[in-house]
Protein backbone atom coordinates (compact mmCIF):
# COMPACT_ATOMS: atom_id res chain seq x y z
CA UNK A 1 0.00 0.00 0.00
CA UNK A 2 1.22 3.24 -1.12
CA UNK A 3 1.68 6.38 1.59
CA UNK A 4 0.94 9.14 -0.54
CA UNK A 5 -0.90 10.78 2.27
CA UNK A 6 1.89 11.54 4.60
CA UNK A 7 2.88 14.90 4.58
CA UNK A 8 6.57 16.16 3.04
CA UNK A 9 6.70 17.92 6.38
CA UNK A 10 8.05 15.47 8.98
CA UNK A 11 6.62 17.26 11.87
CA UNK A 12 3.36 17.23 10.41
CA UNK A 13 1.03 15.08 12.10
CA UNK A 14 -1.37 12.78 10.95
CA UNK A 15 -3.97 10.05 11.91
CA UNK A 16 -3.64 6.24 11.14
CA UNK A 17 -5.10 2.98 11.64
CA UNK A 18 -2.07 0.66 12.67
CA UNK A 19 -2.70 -2.81 12.79
CA UNK A 20 0.03 -5.56 13.50
CA UNK A 21 0.14 -9.26 14.32
CA UNK A 22 0.95 -8.72 18.49
CA UNK A 23 -1.29 -5.55 19.51
CA UNK A 24 0.34 -5.57 22.77
CA UNK A 25 4.04 -4.96 21.59
CA UNK A 26 2.32 -2.29 19.19
CA UNK A 27 1.12 -0.42 22.32
CA UNK A 28 4.33 -0.88 24.12
CA UNK A 29 6.05 0.31 21.11
CA UNK A 30 3.87 3.36 20.66
CA UNK A 31 4.39 3.97 24.85
CA UNK A 32 8.02 4.02 24.60
CA UNK A 33 7.87 6.87 21.84
CA UNK A 34 5.57 8.99 24.06
CA UNK A 35 2.77 8.26 22.19
CA UNK A 36 -0.90 7.64 23.16
CA UNK A 37 -3.18 6.19 20.75
CA UNK A 38 -6.98 7.86 20.37
CA UNK A 39 -9.00 4.83 19.55
CA UNK A 40 -8.02 1.24 20.58
CA UNK A 41 -9.95 -0.91 18.18
CA UNK A 42 -9.63 -4.17 19.68
CA UNK A 43 -12.14 -5.57 16.81
CA UNK A 44 -9.51 -6.17 14.25
CA UNK A 45 -6.34 -5.81 16.64
CA UNK A 46 -5.39 -2.11 15.39
CA UNK A 47 -5.07 1.41 17.38
CA UNK A 48 -5.77 4.84 15.81
CA UNK A 49 -3.13 7.13 16.43
CA UNK A 50 -1.74 10.31 15.81
CA UNK A 51 1.83 9.98 14.21
CA UNK A 52 4.56 12.20 12.46
CA UNK A 53 6.20 11.01 9.35
CA UNK A 54 9.36 10.52 11.48
CA UNK A 55 7.58 8.73 14.11
CA UNK A 56 5.80 6.34 11.67
CA UNK A 57 8.95 5.37 10.58
CA UNK A 58 10.77 5.01 13.83
CA UNK A 59 7.93 2.55 14.71
CA UNK A 60 8.39 0.80 11.01
CA UNK A 61 11.79 0.12 12.00
CA UNK A 62 10.24 -1.07 15.51
CA UNK A 63 8.13 -3.94 14.26
CA UNK A 64 5.90 -5.13 11.14
CA UNK A 65 2.55 -3.16 10.22
CA UNK A 66 0.31 -2.25 8.24
CA UNK A 67 -0.88 1.58 8.17
CA UNK A 68 -4.48 2.72 6.52
CA UNK A 69 -4.83 6.52 6.60
CA UNK A 70 -8.10 7.17 9.41
CA UNK A 71 -9.93 8.67 6.41
CA UNK A 72 -13.28 10.51 6.68
CA UNK A 73 -16.92 9.18 5.95
CA UNK A 74 -20.19 10.58 5.26
CA UNK A 75 -24.06 9.66 5.49
CA UNK A 76 -26.22 8.58 2.60
CA UNK A 77 -28.92 10.96 2.61
CA UNK A 78 -31.08 12.79 0.00
CA UNK A 79 -33.58 15.20 -0.67
CA UNK A 80 -37.36 14.55 -1.97
CA UNK A 81 -39.66 17.19 -2.75
CA UNK A 82 -41.87 18.91 -1.41
CA UNK A 83 -45.30 18.04 -0.56
CA UNK A 84 -48.39 18.26 1.76
CA UNK A 85 -48.51 17.73 5.53
CA UNK A 86 -49.41 14.72 7.19
CA UNK A 87 -47.40 11.90 4.56
CA UNK A 88 -49.31 8.90 4.56
CA UNK A 89 -47.58 5.40 4.91
CA UNK A 90 -46.78 3.21 2.00
CA UNK A 91 -43.50 1.57 2.57
CA UNK A 92 -44.73 -1.25 4.84
CA UNK A 93 -47.03 -2.03 1.88
CA UNK A 94 -44.29 -2.26 -1.08
CA UNK A 95 -42.40 -4.59 0.55
CA UNK A 96 -44.95 -6.82 1.63
CA UNK A 97 -44.55 -5.94 5.39
CA UNK A 98 -48.07 -5.22 6.18
CA UNK A 99 -48.56 -8.70 5.40
CA UNK A 100 -46.28 -10.02 8.24
CA UNK A 101 -48.13 -7.64 11.04
CA UNK A 102 -51.77 -9.32 9.78
CA UNK A 103 -50.04 -12.34 11.79
CA UNK A 104 -48.68 -10.32 14.83
CA UNK A 105 -45.72 -10.06 13.88
CA UNK A 106 -44.19 -6.69 14.62
CA UNK A 107 -40.25 -7.07 14.87
CA UNK A 108 -40.48 -7.67 18.70
CA UNK A 109 -37.40 -9.44 20.70
CA UNK A 110 -34.93 -7.64 18.00
CA UNK A 111 -32.94 -5.00 18.45
CA UNK A 112 -31.37 -2.96 15.65
CA UNK A 113 -28.60 -0.56 16.27
CA UNK A 114 -28.13 2.59 14.13
CA UNK A 115 -24.52 3.31 13.60
CA UNK A 116 -25.55 6.82 12.36
CA UNK A 117 -25.24 10.45 13.57
CA UNK A 118 -27.45 9.84 16.77
CA UNK A 119 -30.99 9.36 17.83
CA UNK A 120 -33.70 12.05 19.03
CA UNK A 121 -36.32 10.01 21.08
CA UNK A 122 -39.34 11.24 19.02
CA UNK A 123 -42.69 9.94 19.96
CA UNK A 124 -42.61 6.60 17.63
CA UNK A 125 -39.67 5.68 18.68
CA UNK A 126 -39.51 5.70 22.45
CA UNK A 127 -42.17 3.28 22.46
CA UNK A 128 -43.43 0.05 20.90
CA UNK A 129 -47.23 -0.45 19.60
CA UNK A 130 -48.10 -1.28 22.99
CA UNK A 131 -46.50 1.54 24.99
CA UNK A 132 -43.52 -0.46 26.08
CA UNK A 133 -39.90 1.02 26.41
CA UNK A 134 -37.87 -0.05 23.68
CA UNK A 135 -34.92 2.62 22.98
CA UNK A 136 -31.66 1.31 24.83
CA UNK A 137 -30.40 4.81 24.31
CA UNK A 138 -27.36 5.99 22.38
CA UNK A 139 -23.27 5.34 22.65
CA UNK A 140 -21.35 7.93 21.35
CA UNK A 141 -18.41 6.27 19.36
CA UNK A 142 -16.65 9.68 19.08
CA UNK A 143 -16.61 10.90 23.02
CA UNK A 144 -16.70 7.15 24.22
CA UNK A 145 -19.87 7.42 26.26
CA UNK A 146 -23.08 5.99 26.64
CA UNK A 147 -26.00 7.94 27.59
CA UNK A 148 -29.96 7.03 27.87
CA UNK A 149 -30.79 10.17 25.78
CA UNK A 150 -28.77 10.94 22.97
CA UNK A 151 -29.60 14.85 21.69
CA UNK A 152 -28.83 14.59 17.72
CA UNK A 153 -27.57 17.38 15.82
CA UNK A 154 -27.97 16.72 12.49
CA UNK A 155 -31.35 14.58 11.95
CA UNK A 156 -29.91 11.76 9.40
CA UNK A 157 -30.26 8.82 12.02
CA UNK A 158 -33.40 9.58 13.30
CA UNK A 159 -34.85 9.44 9.65
CA UNK A 160 -33.90 6.21 8.79
CA UNK A 161 -34.23 4.63 12.69
CA UNK A 162 -37.63 5.60 11.75
CA UNK A 163 -38.50 3.67 8.40
CA UNK A 164 -37.23 0.83 10.29
CA UNK A 165 -39.00 1.16 13.33
CA UNK A 166 -41.46 3.79 13.93
CA UNK A 167 -44.45 3.16 16.01
CA UNK A 168 -46.70 6.03 14.75
CA UNK A 169 -49.76 5.17 12.32
CA UNK A 170 -50.86 7.50 9.72
CA UNK A 171 -54.08 8.91 8.74
CA UNK A 172 -55.34 5.72 7.51
CA UNK A 173 -54.19 3.97 10.21
CA UNK A 174 -51.59 2.38 8.62
CA UNK A 175 -47.91 2.26 10.99
CA UNK A 176 -45.03 3.66 9.41
CA UNK A 177 -42.55 1.69 10.38
CA UNK A 178 -41.35 -2.03 8.82
CA UNK A 179 -40.77 -3.18 12.39
CA UNK A 180 -42.84 -1.17 14.60
CA UNK A 181 -41.47 -3.59 18.24
CA UNK A 182 -38.33 -3.93 17.29
CA UNK A 183 -36.05 -2.30 20.08
CA UNK A 184 -32.97 0.40 18.62
CA UNK A 185 -30.25 1.21 20.09
CA UNK A 186 -28.20 4.49 18.40
CA UNK A 187 -24.76 4.28 17.95
CA UNK A 188 -23.37 8.01 16.89
CA UNK A 189 -20.19 7.58 14.73
CA UNK A 190 -21.26 11.02 12.63
CA UNK A 191 -21.14 14.40 13.38
CA UNK A 192 -23.83 17.37 12.81
CA UNK A 193 -22.28 17.44 8.94
CA UNK A 194 -22.83 13.66 8.75
CA UNK A 195 -19.20 12.85 8.51
CA UNK A 196 -16.77 10.53 10.82
CA UNK A 197 -13.52 9.24 10.69
CA UNK A 198 -12.91 5.64 10.28
CA UNK A 199 -11.51 4.50 13.67
CA UNK A 200 -14.94 6.36 15.30
CA UNK A 201 -16.96 3.96 13.21
CA UNK A 202 -14.68 0.88 13.76
CA UNK A 203 -14.75 1.79 17.67
CA UNK A 204 -18.90 1.91 17.41
CA UNK A 205 -18.69 -1.77 15.40
CA UNK A 206 -16.42 -2.86 18.18
CA UNK A 207 -18.82 -1.55 20.87
CA UNK A 208 -21.72 -2.93 19.44
CA UNK A 209 -20.25 -6.77 19.43
CA UNK A 210 -19.72 -5.93 22.93
CA UNK A 211 -23.29 -5.26 24.19
CA UNK A 212 -24.53 -7.48 20.97
CA UNK A 213 -25.69 -10.43 24.02
CA UNK A 214 -26.62 -8.26 26.27
CA UNK A 215 -29.70 -5.97 24.59
CA UNK A 216 -29.82 -9.35 21.62
CA UNK A 217 -28.61 -6.76 19.19
CA UNK A 218 -28.94 -8.52 16.31
CA UNK A 219 -29.11 -6.01 12.97
CA UNK A 220 -26.27 -3.42 12.44
CA UNK A 221 -27.91 -0.86 9.22
CA UNK A 222 -24.88 0.95 7.98
CA UNK A 223 -26.72 4.18 5.83
CA UNK A 224 -23.04 5.80 4.84
CA UNK A 225 -20.42 5.12 2.47
CA UNK A 226 -16.96 6.04 1.20
CA UNK A 227 -14.72 5.68 -2.43
CA UNK A 228 -13.11 2.19 -2.44
CA UNK A 229 -9.36 2.68 -1.73
CA UNK A 230 -8.53 -0.63 -1.61
CA UNK A 231 -9.51 -4.74 -1.89
CA UNK A 232 -12.21 -5.05 0.47
CA UNK A 233 -10.08 -7.32 2.75
CA UNK A 234 -7.50 -4.43 2.81
CA UNK A 235 -9.85 -1.43 4.56
CA UNK A 236 -10.06 -1.63 8.48
CA UNK A 237 -13.68 -0.63 8.41
CA UNK A 238 -14.56 -3.66 6.59
CA UNK A 239 -13.09 -5.93 8.13
CA UNK A 240 -14.95 -4.35 11.29
CA UNK A 241 -18.04 -5.12 9.20
CA UNK A 242 -16.83 -8.64 8.59
CA UNK A 243 -16.01 -9.19 12.30
CA UNK A 244 -19.44 -8.44 13.08
CA UNK A 245 -21.28 -10.54 10.33
CA UNK A 246 -18.79 -13.64 11.88
CA UNK A 247 -20.25 -12.60 15.79
CA UNK A 248 -24.11 -13.24 14.54
CA UNK A 249 -25.02 -9.61 13.52
CA UNK A 250 -26.90 -8.97 9.78
CA UNK A 251 -25.09 -6.63 8.60
CA UNK A 252 -27.41 -4.05 6.58
CA UNK A 253 -25.50 -1.38 4.15
CA UNK A 254 -26.25 1.14 1.80
CA UNK A 255 -25.21 0.73 -1.75
CA UNK A 256 -24.37 4.83 -1.91
CA UNK A 257 -25.63 7.68 -3.95
CA UNK A 258 -23.04 7.71 -6.75
CA UNK A 259 -24.68 5.73 -9.48
CA UNK A 260 -26.03 4.70 -12.07
CA UNK A 261 -22.85 4.08 -13.61
CA UNK A 262 -21.48 0.69 -12.88
CA UNK A 263 -18.82 -0.07 -10.25
CA UNK A 264 -20.31 2.54 -7.76
CA UNK A 265 -20.39 0.77 -4.93
CA UNK A 266 -18.74 2.22 -2.27
CA UNK A 267 -16.93 0.98 1.30
CA UNK A 268 -18.66 -0.97 3.22
CA UNK A 269 -21.41 -1.61 0.76
CA UNK A 270 -18.76 -3.63 -1.27
CA UNK A 271 -17.90 -6.52 1.50
CA UNK A 272 -19.61 -9.87 -0.17
CA UNK A 273 -20.60 -11.18 2.83
CA UNK A 274 -22.81 -8.49 3.82
CA UNK A 275 -26.23 -7.56 2.33
CA UNK A 276 -26.07 -4.61 0.27
CA UNK A 277 -28.98 -2.57 -0.65
CA UNK A 278 -29.91 -0.28 -3.06
CA UNK A 279 -32.93 1.95 -4.29
CA UNK A 280 -36.04 2.08 -6.42
CA UNK A 281 -38.60 4.64 -6.71
CA UNK A 282 -42.22 4.51 -7.15
CA UNK A 283 -42.03 7.55 -9.47
CA UNK A 284 -44.76 9.31 -6.95
CA UNK A 285 -47.23 7.04 -7.82
CA UNK A 286 -47.43 4.57 -4.85
CA UNK A 287 -49.39 1.60 -5.57
CA UNK A 288 -48.93 1.68 -9.48
CA UNK A 289 -46.01 -0.72 -9.84
CA UNK A 290 -46.12 -0.51 -13.56
CA UNK A 291 -43.84 3.00 -13.26
CA UNK A 292 -41.61 1.70 -10.36
CA UNK A 293 -37.85 1.88 -11.51
CA UNK A 294 -34.35 1.89 -9.78
CA UNK A 295 -33.40 5.19 -8.77
CA UNK A 296 -30.96 6.57 -10.47
CA UNK A 297 -28.56 7.85 -7.99
CA UNK A 298 -28.48 4.29 -6.81
CA UNK A 299 -24.95 2.70 -6.69
CA UNK A 300 -24.22 0.10 -8.68
CA UNK A 301 -21.90 -3.05 -9.12
CA UNK A 302 -19.60 -5.16 -9.68
CA UNK A 303 -17.35 -4.55 -7.35
CA UNK A 304 -13.52 -4.46 -7.56
CA UNK A 305 -13.40 -8.00 -7.04
CA UNK A 306 -16.32 -8.94 -9.52
CA UNK A 307 -19.04 -9.74 -6.82
CA UNK A 308 -22.66 -8.79 -8.07
CA UNK A 309 -24.04 -5.98 -5.60
CA UNK A 310 -26.21 -4.24 -4.40
CA UNK A 311 -27.89 -7.47 -3.07
CA UNK A 312 -31.68 -6.44 -3.04
CA UNK A 313 -33.56 -3.46 -3.50
CA UNK A 314 -36.03 -1.31 -1.59
CA UNK A 315 -37.95 1.82 -1.56
CA UNK A 316 -35.39 4.81 -1.41
CA UNK A 317 -36.70 7.79 -3.94
CA UNK A 318 -38.38 9.81 -1.68
CA UNK A 319 -39.45 8.56 2.02
CA UNK A 320 -41.23 10.09 4.84
CA UNK A 321 -39.12 9.98 8.65
CA UNK A 322 -39.14 11.40 11.43
CA UNK A 323 -37.12 14.43 11.88
CA UNK A 324 -36.77 17.00 14.33
CA UNK A 325 -37.40 20.51 13.28
CA UNK A 326 -34.63 21.87 14.58
CA UNK A 327 -32.08 19.40 13.10
CA UNK A 328 -29.96 20.51 11.01
CA UNK A 329 -30.74 18.80 7.93
CA UNK A 330 -34.44 20.19 7.97
CA UNK A 331 -32.84 23.49 9.31
CA UNK A 332 -31.23 23.58 5.86
CA UNK A 333 -33.82 22.23 3.74
CA UNK A 334 -37.07 23.02 5.37
CA UNK A 335 -39.09 22.88 2.15
CA UNK A 336 -39.02 18.73 2.71
CA UNK A 337 -40.50 19.47 6.79
CA UNK A 338 -44.10 19.56 7.33
CA UNK A 339 -43.87 21.94 9.78
CA UNK A 340 -44.68 19.09 12.58
CA UNK A 341 -42.17 16.00 13.29
CA UNK A 342 -41.76 14.15 9.03
CA UNK A 343 -39.30 15.18 6.70
CA UNK A 344 -38.70 13.57 3.30
CA UNK A 345 -35.35 12.44 1.77
CA UNK A 346 -34.05 10.06 -0.36
CA UNK A 347 -30.96 7.53 -0.89
CA UNK A 348 -29.44 4.22 -0.54
CA UNK A 349 -29.86 5.30 3.25
CA UNK A 350 -33.56 4.93 3.66
CA UNK A 351 -33.47 1.49 1.44
CA UNK A 352 -31.23 -0.25 3.85
CA UNK A 353 -33.71 1.48 6.62
CA UNK A 354 -36.32 -0.55 4.85
CA UNK A 355 -34.36 -3.75 5.23
CA UNK A 356 -32.92 -3.63 8.09
CA UNK A 357 -36.69 -3.80 9.37
CA UNK A 358 -37.17 -6.69 6.81
CA UNK A 359 -34.89 -8.49 9.05
CA UNK A 360 -36.11 -7.64 11.94
CA UNK A 361 -39.26 -9.53 10.90
CA UNK A 362 -37.29 -12.61 9.46
CA UNK A 363 -35.66 -12.76 12.76
CA UNK A 364 -39.09 -12.26 14.87
CA UNK A 365 -40.49 -15.75 13.25
CA UNK A 366 -37.36 -17.52 13.53
CA UNK A 367 -34.69 -16.06 16.01
CA UNK A 368 -32.44 -19.00 15.18
CA UNK A 369 -31.44 -17.78 11.78
CA UNK A 370 -27.73 -16.53 10.88
CA UNK A 371 -26.67 -14.08 9.00
CA UNK A 372 -26.04 -15.96 6.16
CA UNK A 373 -29.56 -17.67 6.21
CA UNK A 374 -31.36 -14.21 6.11
CA UNK A 375 -29.17 -13.05 3.28
CA UNK A 376 -30.26 -16.42 1.58
CA UNK A 377 -33.75 -15.88 1.98
CA UNK A 378 -33.48 -12.32 1.30
CA UNK A 379 -32.26 -13.10 -2.27
CA UNK A 380 -34.13 -16.08 -3.04
CA UNK A 381 -37.59 -14.28 -2.75
CA UNK A 382 -37.31 -11.13 -3.69
CA UNK A 383 -39.56 -9.60 -6.64
CA UNK A 384 -37.30 -9.33 -9.93
CA UNK A 385 -38.03 -6.53 -12.29
CA UNK A 386 -38.96 -7.65 -15.29
CA UNK A 387 -40.08 -6.63 -18.89
CA UNK A 388 -43.36 -7.85 -20.09
CA UNK A 389 -41.80 -10.98 -22.40
CA UNK A 390 -40.42 -12.04 -19.32
CA UNK A 391 -36.65 -10.19 -19.88
CA UNK A 392 -34.80 -8.81 -16.78
CA UNK A 393 -35.78 -4.97 -16.63
CA UNK A 394 -32.68 -4.19 -15.31
CA UNK A 395 -29.24 -5.91 -14.43
CA UNK A 396 -28.28 -7.89 -11.70
CA UNK A 397 -25.97 -5.36 -11.11
CA UNK A 398 -28.82 -2.82 -10.95
CA UNK A 399 -31.15 -4.54 -8.52
CA UNK A 400 -29.81 -7.53 -6.94
CA UNK A 401 -32.12 -9.91 -6.78
CA UNK A 402 -34.90 -7.15 -6.98
CA UNK A 403 -36.99 -6.04 -4.79
CA UNK A 404 -36.96 -7.28 -1.37
CA UNK A 405 -40.50 -8.69 0.16
CA UNK A 406 -41.07 -9.43 4.01
CA UNK A 407 -44.01 -11.89 3.16
CA UNK A 408 -41.72 -13.98 0.86
CA UNK A 409 -38.65 -14.16 2.44
CA UNK A 410 -39.91 -15.43 6.10
CA UNK A 411 -42.22 -18.17 3.87
CA UNK A 412 -39.38 -19.63 2.24
CA UNK A 413 -37.66 -22.32 2.42
CA UNK A 414 -34.72 -21.40 0.61
CA UNK A 415 -31.08 -22.33 3.22
CA UNK A 416 -27.81 -22.18 2.45
CA UNK A 417 -27.67 -20.27 -0.57
CA UNK A 418 -25.59 -17.22 0.27
CA UNK A 419 -22.15 -16.88 1.13
CA UNK A 420 -21.71 -21.14 0.91
CA UNK A 421 -18.21 -20.65 -0.78
CA UNK A 422 -16.82 -17.81 0.89
CA UNK A 423 -15.18 -18.73 4.61
CA UNK A 424 -14.95 -15.09 6.68
CA UNK A 425 -12.55 -16.81 9.30
CA UNK A 426 -10.27 -17.57 6.18
CA UNK A 427 -10.80 -14.17 4.89
CA UNK A 428 -9.99 -12.41 8.28
CA UNK A 429 -6.96 -14.26 8.46
CA UNK A 430 -5.63 -13.49 5.38
CA UNK A 431 -5.50 -17.31 4.42
CA UNK A 432 -8.02 -16.93 1.28
CA UNK A 433 -9.44 -13.68 -0.61
CA UNK A 434 -12.06 -14.35 -3.10
CA UNK A 435 -13.06 -12.92 -5.99
CA UNK A 436 -16.46 -13.23 -7.90
CA UNK A 437 -18.17 -14.20 -10.93
CA UNK A 438 -18.32 -10.60 -12.87
CA UNK A 439 -16.42 -9.67 -16.01
CA UNK A 440 -16.87 -7.34 -18.69
CA UNK A 441 -17.08 -8.34 -22.39
CA UNK A 442 -15.67 -6.47 -25.77
CA UNK A 443 -18.42 -4.35 -25.97
CA UNK A 444 -17.82 -3.18 -22.36
CA UNK A 445 -21.21 -4.54 -21.18
CA UNK A 446 -20.59 -6.67 -17.87
CA UNK A 447 -21.71 -10.16 -17.44
CA UNK A 448 -22.21 -12.94 -15.25
CA UNK A 449 -19.40 -15.79 -16.17
CA UNK A 450 -21.36 -18.97 -17.12
CA UNK A 451 -24.82 -17.72 -17.11
CA UNK A 452 -27.06 -16.73 -20.27
CA UNK A 453 -28.07 -13.29 -21.99
CA UNK A 454 -30.13 -12.22 -19.33
CA UNK A 455 -27.47 -11.34 -17.38
CA UNK A 456 -25.56 -9.10 -19.36
CA UNK A 457 -25.27 -5.37 -18.19
CA UNK A 458 -24.96 -3.25 -21.73
CA UNK A 459 -24.52 -0.21 -19.68
CA UNK A 460 -25.12 2.31 -22.76
CA UNK A 461 -29.01 1.17 -22.81
CA UNK A 462 -30.62 3.42 -20.57
CA UNK A 463 -33.69 3.09 -22.02
CA UNK A 464 -36.81 2.79 -19.57
CA UNK A 465 -39.98 2.18 -20.71
CA UNK A 466 -42.72 2.82 -18.07
CA UNK A 467 -45.69 1.26 -19.14
CA UNK A 468 -44.21 -2.46 -19.15
CA UNK A 469 -42.66 -3.23 -15.91
CA UNK A 470 -43.51 -6.33 -13.89
CA UNK A 471 -42.27 -7.49 -10.59
CA UNK A 472 -42.05 -11.48 -10.17
CA UNK A 473 -41.38 -13.27 -7.41
CA UNK A 474 -41.64 -17.40 -7.09
CA UNK A 475 -40.22 -19.09 -3.44
CA UNK A 476 -38.44 -21.47 -5.89
CA UNK A 477 -36.50 -18.84 -7.60
CA UNK A 478 -32.28 -19.14 -7.51
CA UNK A 479 -29.72 -17.74 -9.75
CA UNK A 480 -25.74 -18.99 -9.26
CA UNK A 481 -24.67 -15.58 -9.03
CA UNK A 482 -25.94 -15.45 -5.49
CA UNK A 483 -23.47 -18.04 -4.47
CA UNK A 484 -20.54 -17.54 -6.73
CA UNK A 485 -17.44 -17.45 -5.37
CA UNK A 486 -13.08 -17.90 -6.35
CA UNK A 487 -10.16 -17.69 -4.47
CA UNK A 488 -8.51 -17.55 -8.24
CA UNK A 489 -7.96 -13.93 -8.51
CA UNK A 490 -10.09 -11.59 -10.64
CA UNK A 491 -9.79 -11.73 -14.10
CA UNK A 492 -10.93 -8.72 -15.97
CA UNK A 493 -11.12 -9.98 -19.86
CA UNK A 494 -9.94 -7.31 -22.07
CA UNK A 495 -8.61 -9.84 -25.02
CA UNK A 496 -10.76 -9.93 -27.46
CA UNK A 497 -9.54 -10.58 -30.67
CA UNK A 498 -7.74 -6.46 -30.08
CA UNK A 499 -4.63 -4.68 -28.95
CA UNK A 500 -5.58 -5.10 -25.34
CA UNK A 501 -3.42 -7.00 -22.67
CA UNK A 502 -5.09 -9.05 -19.69
CA UNK A 503 -5.07 -7.07 -16.45
CA UNK A 504 -5.19 -9.11 -13.65
CA UNK A 505 -6.32 -7.58 -10.07
CA UNK A 506 -3.33 -9.38 -8.27
CA UNK A 507 -4.42 -10.23 -4.50
CA UNK A 508 -0.98 -9.38 -3.81
CA UNK A 509 -0.54 -5.88 -5.40
CA UNK A 510 -1.20 -2.55 -4.23
CA UNK A 511 -3.97 -1.68 -6.47
CA UNK A 512 -6.21 -2.56 -9.34
CA UNK A 513 -6.11 -1.77 -13.22
CA UNK A 514 -9.18 -1.61 -15.47
CA UNK A 515 -9.04 -1.03 -19.02
CA UNK A 516 -9.84 2.47 -20.07
CA UNK A 517 -11.59 1.63 -22.67
CA UNK A 518 -12.92 -0.64 -25.19
CA UNK A 519 -13.64 1.42 -27.96
CA UNK A 520 -15.97 2.91 -27.10
CA UNK A 521 -16.66 6.55 -26.36
CA UNK A 522 -17.18 8.41 -22.77
CA UNK A 523 -16.38 5.20 -21.01
CA UNK A 524 -13.19 5.41 -18.61
CA UNK A 525 -12.45 3.44 -16.13
CA UNK A 526 -10.10 3.94 -12.60
CA UNK A 527 -6.85 2.56 -12.65
CA UNK A 528 -5.85 2.59 -9.25
CA UNK A 529 -7.30 2.30 -6.01
CA UNK A 530 -5.56 5.62 -5.06
CA UNK A 531 -7.43 8.12 -7.10
CA UNK A 532 -9.74 8.71 -4.69
CA UNK A 533 -7.51 8.36 -1.22
CA UNK A 534 -8.68 11.96 -0.64
CA UNK A 535 -12.79 11.34 -0.73
CA UNK A 536 -14.28 11.41 2.30
CA UNK A 537 -16.39 9.03 4.21
CA UNK A 538 -19.94 10.09 5.05
CA UNK A 539 -23.73 9.82 5.22
CA UNK A 540 -24.77 9.43 1.44
CA UNK A 541 -24.75 12.30 -0.24
CA UNK A 542 -28.03 14.87 -1.41
CA UNK A 543 -29.43 13.33 -4.16
CA UNK A 544 -32.52 15.18 -6.41
CA UNK A 545 -35.80 13.37 -5.45
CA UNK A 546 -37.31 10.30 -7.23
Amino acid sequence: MGFSSVAENDKEMNSYIISAKNLVVLKDNLKKMGVKPSHELTIIDSVAVELTAEQLAQLKEKQTIKVTTNHKVKLSGIGGRQRQWQPKSVVTEQVDATYVHNTGNFGGGVTIGFLDTGLEQLPGLSSDLYGQDKAWGTYDAINDIVSNYGKEESGHGTHVASIAVNSDYDSNGQIYGVAPNAAHVGIKAFDAEGKATYADVIRGIGWALQVKEQINLRVLNMSFSGPVRSNYWDDPLNKAVMKAWQAGIVVVASAGNSGPDPMTIGVPGNVPYIITVGAMTDDYTAFNYSDDKVASFSGAGPTAEGFVKPDVIAPGGHISGLMAFDSKIAADHPEFHDGGRYFEMSGTSQAAAVVSGVVALLLTDNPALTPDQVKCKLLASSYSANNEDGSNRYSVFQQGAGLVSAYYAIESQANNCANSNLDIAKDLNDEEHYSGPSNINEDGSFYVEGLGQEYVWDVNDSSFVGDAMLWRTSLEHYDAWQDTATTDGMLWRTGFETDAMLWRTGFGTDGMLWRTGFGIDGMLWRTSFEASSMAPISVNNWVDPQ
